[in-house]
């Protein structure tokens, strides 16, 4: 099974968040059998802009000395392993031009016209991958004023804490 792996979830197995503890296990959890290799990842590569999004924001909010928590651990091995196509999806992705942050590959549904700019990178990599795999989301609540536009356009979304969910800005 491939996943792709939301910020906030190796934010929340940092211990990161307000989240509850059954919420850290699972995080916990997902991101281990991510890096035992019983899931893989999929992130993306933006070949116009010649970056990779979701790496470069997990930097932004991780430690990549691996040092001190489960979610620093897993973008040490993110930033070892990204090539390695048993265990990673590179998927490309297409910014548009002229747009803040935008990608071919996000939904023309004006359901999501007001999702978050910093998210579509994570649609639009469920988007292009040949497996639609799903999302993994922990905490951040702004996604689910979206779930059924999304679910309309073939994105899954899979809240691993029901319940546990904050304020985008706490994760």
């Amino acid at each position: 099974m491939t996943v792709i792996v939301d910020t906030n979830v190796p934010l929340v197995a940092n211990r990161s968040s307000h989240a509850s503890e059954d919420c850290v296990e699972i995080c916990v959890d997902r991101l281990v059998q991510i890096t035992n290799g019983e899931m893989k990842l999929a992130v993306d590569y933006q070949v116009l802009e010649d970056r990779r999004g979701i790496i470069n924001e997990y930097r932004n909010k991780l430690n990549p000395s691996g040092q001190p928590g489960v979610g620093d651990a897993f973008l040490k091995w993110v930033e070892t392993n990204w090539t390695n196509p048993d265990l990673c999806d590179l998927v490309e992705i297409t910014p548009i031009i002229g747009q803040k942050i935008n990608f071919a590959e996000f939904p023309n549904d004006p359901a999501l016209s007001n999702f978050d700019d910093d998210d579509r990178k994570f649609v639009a990599v469920a988007c292009a991958h040949s497996g639609k795999p799903p999302i993994l989301q922990a905490v951040d609540s702004k996604w689910h004023n979206f779930l059924g536009a999304l679910t309309q356009n073939g994105v899954t979304v899979d809240y691993l804490c029901l319940g546990n969910t904050q304020n985008p800005d706490e994760a």
